[in-house]
């Protein structure tokens, strides 16, 4: 029998989503910051910058697609650039569907937008506790909606004064880092460490494919950690 599911008030799980991100947002300021710089570098202007952050919305997706396009990359090739590096936010979706399939379809058109890396990986947490279908969407939208509005500023502020930031400041290292910090708190058992070990092996050896590395990096990690967890049952 499962556990009673707890009814918080909607201000408190608001809150809880706020401050459950806001130690995420160290790595994703820095983060912000090389995404606009990188669009005035590229010829975006400040302006495309925020056009750009405003609709894209994916950081990794972002850079990847402001540096080939300032290559004189085709738009189709770009498209399915960014396609293939938010290919993630598939199993991300439906990893939470479950979680908020009573939620009205605006708001998960809504959270859909809104859906991060930083996002998904502290409601993927929060939502392993007892509480209603309410609760968890409030928690999920504090914790986008701060998650948004810090990158949103972040990427101004790239792209008005990032030219002013020292070159000798490792901004880039801030990108590597925001994606460890994710991933910590997620990997609380054997077969998630084997999952992070093998994806980040992976992606390693397969670094000459390019953005190619990544999904493949992601499937092996999650056959090697879905294998290793069904193991026991198949010994039974």
């Amino acid at each position: 029998m499962s556990a009673p599911e707890d009814t918080p008030a909607p201000t408190a799980s608001l809150a809880d989503g706020v401050r459950a991100i806001v130690p995420l947002l160290i790595g994703v300021v820095p983060f912000g910051l090389v995404a606009g710089l990188t669009a005035v570098q590229t010829g975006q202007g400040w302006l495309g910058a925020v056009v750009f952050s405003v609709v894209v919305y994916a950081g990794a997706a972002q850079l990847a697609a402001l540096d080939l396009l300032g290559g004189g990359t085709s738009v189709l090739v770009v498209v399915l650039t960014a396609l293939v590096i938010n290919s993630r936010y598939v199993l991300y979706s439906a990893s939470l569907a479950p979680s908020l399939s009573e939620v009205p379809r605006t708001r998960r058109l809504l959270g859909s937008y809104l859906l991060t890396d930083q996002g998904y990986a502290v409601s993927l947490v929060r939502f392993r506790s007892p509480v209603d279908a309410p609760g968890r969407w409030r928690f999920y939208l504090g914790a986008s909606t701060v998650m948004w509005a810090t990158w949103q500023v972040s990427t101004v502020l790239g792209a008005l004064v990032g030219g002013a930031v020292p070159s000798d400041v490792p901004l880039s290292f801030a990108v590597p880092l925001a994606f460890l910090a994710l991933l910590v708190p997620v990997v609380t058992d054997t077969p998630t460490a084997l999952a992070a070990v093998v994806s980040g092996v992976v992606v390693v050896v397969a670094y000459p494919l390019g953005t190619g590395a990544f999904p493949l990096a992601a499937v092996c990690g999650i056959a090697a950690g879905a294998a290793l967890a069904l193991l026991p049952r198949r010994t039974a």
